[in-house]
């Protein structure tokens, strides 16, 4: 099982299979247009600009599960982010990333990865909100945030799991790794 094994809901409904991305490195999201670190866009498309020559993919999947950070329509989320940050990766629409009815991608990322640990000035934020609603956050791989990022190689599988609050040039260093 890998990342290519799964199907993904675009914005206007259809299905797509994520075999169509064999050979890219994958960077998977899930984001919130009203978040903390939602400014994070503009990193992500900067990476985006400098590394899809290369063959990097980013699949930004909007999840309201943290917050209700995501609200609105999958088209004015698009919007926003297009607008704001002027991202040019495709937006997928709005799932769950946590829970029964999570989408099944997320069901295999998280059953397959660990909490990665909060770094930097959010933690001293986020600990106590993600403790609220998950006693055992620190042993399972329950997406504890917003902007959650995995790194998938062109084989498909899993290289790294990064918590919202690691550093973005982490995460490139990760992509360009395996580019």
């Amino acid at each position: 099982m890998n990342a290519f094994n799964f199907t993904a809901k675009t914005q206007d409904g259809k299905e797509i299979e994520l075999s169509q991305f064999k050979g890219k490195v994958l960077l998977i999201v899930n984001t919130a247009t009203g978040c903390g670190f939602t400014p994070q866009y503009d990193e992500l498309q900067d990476l985006y600009e400098e590394l899809k020559d290369e063959g990097l993919e980013i699949l930004d999947f909007p999840c309201n599960q943290f917050g209700a950070q995501a609200p609105g329509t999958d088209e004015e989320i698009n919007d926003f982010c297009t607008g704001r940050y002027g991202i040019t990766f495709p937006q997928y629409s709005k799932i769950e990333v946590n829970g029964e009815n999570a989408t099944p991608l997320y069901k295999w990322l998280t059953a397959n990865t660990k909490f990665a640990g909060f770094e930097g000035d959010f933690e001293k934020i986020l600990t106590p909100i993600v403790e609220g609603m998950d006693k055992d956050y620190k042993n399972n791989g329950n997406i504890k945030w917003n902007f959650t990022k995995f790194v998938i190689n062109r084989e498909g599988e899993i290289v790294k799991r990064f918590e919202p609050t690691a550093a973005l040039s982490a995460v490139k260093a990760s992509v360009k790794e395996v580019l």
